[in-house]
Parts: structure tokens; sequence; C-alpha cells
């Protein structure tokens, strides 16, 4: 009985082992690997913030452990966070105009003149290389993959796991979606059995198009690497999502500096900008923005209406679950700019029709 359960054990580890690695991607190689090195953004065998910047700031890493185990944030909610099912299932067509839908985290389903984009989609219950451990979503996605309507394309600002999803990529694959990523990033979807003619791996500056809209791969400030070993071997990057008629701006993960400004001066006016706020602390900033320098960017790229992103999904940083969309909200009474942040799966059109009321206020009231 004893070898049995040892047996078993071992095959668990096995499996587990098998699994880690088929998550942690493919390293970049070959001509991928020669086109990486011409990229005025990879030094030294790897890619870097121009100026370098620490992912935590020097002298910080001591305090940063000690407030991620012992603060008194309430991180998770206390309560159910309320989620809309959209009927997306039999909307094969996308509609003219500029809709959003926030599916968690950074994901977003656009529909913009006519095509339908996926930002940073994450179906999976957990962000980790494996499904039974690691930070685990508040609520469950208000789409499943199977009731996804077709998708033209998805943009993928960085590798990490609470942005690239490896059962996303692989239902994907069996579509025409077009993936747009960051230099080194198609070794990750190749290897996970998505197409390579559907690949578009842009370095910034670079730019890709789907039908009438435009896909441009612009800075960001942040890092990579979803092994052990392979730190910063993809690029990170933003998105100026430009059509004939509407212009999105998505930031990825980032830390705030004068990169949004040239932004905005290139490719701006945006119509939406789907700003990253939640995921920060002092100690990172250098690399994750917060919510005040969010609103800042968002008016630096020249943007009308913020989505706010990024938060209220996975249990990620040193802050309470709700803390980025009440300082998002506070910072924003000081510019012209209108937030909209509807509850998940809430379909909202640019313009919106009606201001979303603010659901997170009744998520936090303690139940008793």
């Amino acid at each position: 009985m004893n070898r049995v359960r040892a047996i078993l054990y071992l095959l668990i580890l096995a499996l587990t082992i098998v699994s880690c690695l088929s998550s942690f991607g493919e390293s970049p190689a070959g001509e991928r690997l020669e086109r990486i090195q011409k990229s005025t953004q990879y030094k030294n065998g790897a890619f870097t913030n121009n100026p370098v910047v620490p992912s935590i700031k020097d002298g910080m890493f001591w305090e940063m452990v000690r407030r991620q185990l012992f603060g008194s944030e309430i991180r998770v909610p206390q309560g159910p966070i309320p989620v809309v099912s959209p009927a997306l299932k039999d909307r094969h067509t996308p509609e003219p105009g500029l809709r959003a839908i926030w599916l968690g985290h950074s994901g977003v389903l656009l529909e913009m003149d006519g095509v339908r984009i996926l930002t940073d989609p994450v179906f999976a219950a957990r962000v980790s290389p494996v499904g039974w451990a690691g930070p685990e979503r508040f609520f469950p996605s208000p789409v499943s993959l199977q009731d996804l309507p077709p998708v033209d394309a998805v943009v993928i600002s960085h590798d990490h796991y609470d942005h690239l999803d490896l059962s996303t990529v692989q239902f994907l694959a069996t579509r025409d979606t077009v993936y747009f990523v960051p230099l080194g990033i198609g070794a990750h979807l190749e290897a996970w059995g998505f197409p390579a003619e559907q690949i578009r791996e842009l370095d910034w500056g670079d730019e890709g198009s789907v039908k009438n809209v435009r896909f441009v791969s612009t800075p960001a400030v942040h890092y990579s690497g979803r092994g052990i070993f392979t730190g910063n071997e993809t690029l990170w990057t933003s998105w100026s999502i430009i059509g004939p008629r509407h212009r999105v701006f998505y930031s990825g993960d980032t830390g705030y500096s004068e990169h949004f400004a040239k932004i905005g001066q290139v490719h701006g006016p945006f119509d939406l900008t789907l700003m990253k706020i939640g995921a920060y602390d002092h100690t990172w900033d250098l690399i994750h923005m917060n919510p005040e320098q969010a609103v800042q960017a968002h008016v630096d790229v020249r943007g009308k209406f913020l989505f706010p992103v990024h938060w209220a999904t996975f249990n990620l940083a040193i802050h309470s679950w709700d803390e980025p969309i009440k300082r998002t909200l506070k910072a924003v009474e000081k510019t012209p700019a209108t937030v909209i942040a509807p509850p998940p799966g809430e379909e909202v059109s640019i313009p919106p029709t009606r201001t979303p009321v603010p659901w997170w206020e009744q998520v936090a009231v303690k139940k008793e």
C-alpha cells in the first residue's frame, strides 16, 4: 500500500512538473532571437527599460516582504462582486462604433469600427503555472471561452501569468484570431500550438493591422518572465489601437514616465483609454504606476474616457481591493476626464448612454 501511495505521489509530482514546464512557455531562438538582438530595447542578453529601473526600489525588499505578509489591508472582497452575463454567443459580426466589456483584471472585449478585440484575456481561475495554486479570481469570468463570439484580434502587453493565459491561447488557436504580441512572445504561442501565420510579433514603433484597424506597439516601463530563470527574454509594451473612426489606448503594466506624453503627441487623442490602476505599492512604483499616475497618464495621452483595468480581480498587491477605484475617482476630479467603471460583464458604449453605478461600494460593506 505504501508503495502504491509513493508511486501515486511521484506521478502527481511528475504531472505537476510537466504542467509547469508547459506553462513556462519557450525561450526565443533562431531567427526570432536574431530579430530580438537587433532591437534597441535589447542589451546584454535581455530587454531593458531606458533608463534602467529596478523592479523593487533599492533597499526596500524586506519592507515589501514584511508588508506583504503582515499588512492589515482588506485585499479580498467581503461580499460577492456583481457580474453581468452579456448576450454574446450569437453575436457573430461586430457592430460599428465603440463598445467595451470588462471581463476582469486587464481583460476587455472591445468592438471597434467593426473589429472585435481582446486585451490581455485571462479566463483561467488562477494566475499561476499550475491550476491548483496561485492567486484566484474574485469572480468567474462574465463570458466563458465557449461562449466567446468570433474574435478578430488579441493584444498582449507582456508574458506574466495574469496577462498571458495558456488556456485562452490554446482555445483561440482553433479560430482565425490574430495575436499581436511584443518581441519574443511568439515563441510561447508557437510552443502552445498557436499557428505561426496568425502571430504578429512587434517591437516598439512597429504596427500591424486587421481589416481597417491598426495595432501599434508603443513603449511601457515594466519587466517580463514566466519561468524561474527566464527574466526579460521577451519585451513588454502598451498598445495604440487606431481605427478609421475611433482610437483606444491600452497601458499594459507600466510605471509612469514621459512615454505617455510622447504617445499622446504621435497617436492621440484617444476616445478611450484602458488604464492600469491596481497592483501598486511605493516599493515597486517604478514599474507599476498608482491611480494618481494612471489619471495623469490618461491626460498625457490625450484620452477622453478613462476605463480602469487591472484591479478587483486577483489579490496581487499591498492595498485593499477597492482602493484603486476610490483613489482614481478622487484624482480625476481635478481633470476634464470621465471615468467609466462598469461591473464585470456590463457592455458600455462610447460615449456612454448612462453612468455606471458605483457597484464596489456595496461589495465593500461588511456583511453581518
